[in-house]
């Protein structure tokens, strides 16, 4: 895997977003969703819900376990200082994972954190994966007013793109590694990102994610160098020029998977 492939991988929580109210709502086999969210892990684990899942259970036993629920689904990208649309309680693992999936059951909610441990070498690495679930009050009236709506992800999108061109202008490319400035290159196309996703998808979900997803690597990208700042005051405009662009991403993530995954279970989505 080259690193533009690595800085645009889908989020475990994202994935299974989308594929998760597919399988539950019958649209594609459970097993089959899990393969697709599993990829090259271990077979995920689940634990903090005994009633819902054992301890120690497969992804795959959650997926036949809320079989026939109209689950909704929408993954959240937590940073340090900006935890939007994260019930209280698995707020601080969730900031640390970088990641939360909500779902809601349809009797219930829960907020799935993942733990990811990685093994092998570096030349063969592995994942092991244990999702956690955390019973949280309701989120789906509350997080649409958080994240916005698709449209208004897609014309946040389109705004802080202009903010990212113009804060990558300012960048010294020539004193990057060489590999740097060639992925940049590539994060900036629209090349389609090779995703396994499920059937039936909205393009216009799928495009917004895959356009946050490359404005969040390339942010990783710019603050990995000074950007050729010669002053404090310059680099700290830069950075937090930087920082909302990434809100704005992070966001368009809730969003287009919220959108998507009511797609993918049957239910009404904005068009």
């Amino acid at each position: 895997m080259d690193t533009h492939d690595e800085l645009l991988m889908l989020p475990r929580s994202a994935l299974l977003a989308l594929w998760l109210p597919a399988a539950t709502a019958g649209r594609v086999p459970v097993a089959r969703a899990s393969r697709a969210v599993l990829g090259d892990d271990e077979p995920h684990v689940l634990t903090g819900a005994p009633d819902v899942v054992p301890d120690g259970g497969t992804l795959e036993d959650l997926l036949a376990a809320w079989a026939g629920s109209p689950c909704a689904t929408a993954a959240l990208l937590p940073v340090p200082g900006d935890v939007s649309g994260l019930p209280p309680g698995p707020a601080d693992a969730a900031v640390e994972a970088g990641e939360c999936l909500l779902v809601h059951d349809g009797s219930r909610s829960w907020a799935l954190v993942p733990d990811v441990v990685e093994f092998g070498s570096v030349h063969e690495i592995g994942h092991l994966v244990t999702w956690t679930l955390h019973p949280v009050p309701d989120w789906r009236h509350r997080l649409p007013g958080v994240v916005g709506t698709l449209s208004e992800a897609e014309q946040a999108l389109r705004h802080v793109l202009r903010e990212a061109t113009e804060a990558l202008a300012g960048l010294d490319v020539a004193r990057w590694r060489p590999d740097a400035a060639q992925t940049i290159t590539a994060l900036r196309s629209e090349a389609d990102p090779g995703w396994p996703l499920p059937p039936g998808l909205p393009q216009r979900a799928v495009h917004v994610l895959a356009s946050a997803l490359r404005l969040r690597a390339i942010v990783d990208l710019a603050t990995a160098d000074d950007g050729g700042a010669v002053n404090l005051w310059q680099a700290d405009q830069r950075s937090a020029a930087l920082r909302h662009i990434d809100h704005a991403a992070r966001h368009a993530v809730a969003a287009a998977t919220l959108a998507a995954g009511q797609t993918a279970a049957g239910q009404t989505t904005e068009r």
